[in-house]
C-alpha cells in the first residue's frame, strides 16, 4: 500500500471513530511524525479528506476534523431518507430472503453485543455493515449504490454519538430487525416505513446528543 493510502485509510479511519475528535487541527509535520511518512503523502491524504467533506480548512494554513453541527447532521438525515427509504422498498420488492432471514436473527442478538465492552460494539457495528451491504447488492443499482456509500461515510461519524448509549444501540438493532424482516415479506411500503422509523429516532438521538456535549 502506497505511503499516501495508508495515511488516508488510518486518518480516515481515526475521523470516523472520534479518535480525531471534531475540531482537531491536522497539521501536515505532526501527522507525518506520528504516521511515519513523510509530508507528501499526509498533504496528498488530507487532500482525499477534504473532498470527502471529513477535513475543512479553518483557515488558509489550517486544516481541521470536520465539525458535526446540528444543520449539518440534520441536512444529511434528509439525504438519508430519500436514499435509505428507496433502497429498503427496492430490497424488499428484488427480495433476497434467505440472507436478510439470517441478518434478522443476528439483529435479535445484536441487542446483548453492546454489553461486551469495545469487542461487542465492533461486532455491533459489523452486523450493521453486513447489512448495509446485503441491501446494496439486492438494490443492483450502481448509481444507488454509490450515493449510499457516500452518506454513510458521513452517517458513521454520527452513529458514533450512540456508541456510549446501550440503550440507543438496543433500540437500533430492534429498528433494523423490522427493516430485514420486511424485506424477507416483501413488503415494500413496511420496508420503507420502517425505515423512516429507525432514520427518524437515530436523528433525534444524534439531535439531543450534540445539543448535550453543546451545553456541558
Amino acid at each position: 500500500m502506497r505511503a499516501s493510502e495508508r495515511a488516508y485509510a488510518v486518518l480516515r479511519e481515526e475521523i470516523l471513530d472520534g479518535s480525531l475528535a471534531p475540531g482537531s487541527v491536522l497539521a501536515e509535520v505532526e501527522q507525518a511524525a506520528r504516521l511515519g511518512v513523510s509530508r507528501t503523502p499526509v498533504r496528498e491524504a488530507l487532500a482525499r479528506l477534504v473532498a470527502d467533506g471529513l477535513v475543512a480548512a479553518q483557515s488558509a494554513r489550517m486544516l481541521v476534523v470536520a465539525e458535526l453541527s446540528s444543520d449539518s447532521i440534520a441536512e444529511l438525515y434528509e439525504l438519508r431518507e430519500a436514499l435509505e427509504e428507496q433502497a429498503a422498498r427496492l430490497a424488499a420488492g428484488r427480495r433476497e430472503p434467505r440472507r436478510f432471514a439470517d441478518l434478522a436473527e443476528r439483529f435479535r442478538a445484536a441487542g446483548e453485543l453492546v454489553d461486551g465492552g469495545e469487542r461487542g460494539l465492533a461486532e455491533y457495528y459489523a452486523v450493521i455493515a453486513d447489512f448495509d451491504r446485503a441491501v446494496d447488492e439486492a438494490v443492483g443499482n450502481d448509481h444507488l449504490g454509490s450515493a449510499l456509500r457516500s452518506v454513510r461515510l458521513h452517517s458513521s461519524r454520527v452513529r458514533r454519538l450512540a456508541r456510549h448509549d446501550p440503550d440507543r444501540l438496543r433500540a437500533a438493532a430492534s429498528e433494523h430487525l423490522l427493516i430485514a424482516e420486511a424485506i424477507v415479506a416483501g413488503d415494500q411500503a413496511l420496508a420503507a416505513h420502517a425505515t423512516h422509523v429507525h432514520l427518524h429516532m437515530s436523528l433525534r438521538h444524534a439531535l439531543a446528543s450534540i445539543e448535550a456535549r453543546r451545553v456541558a
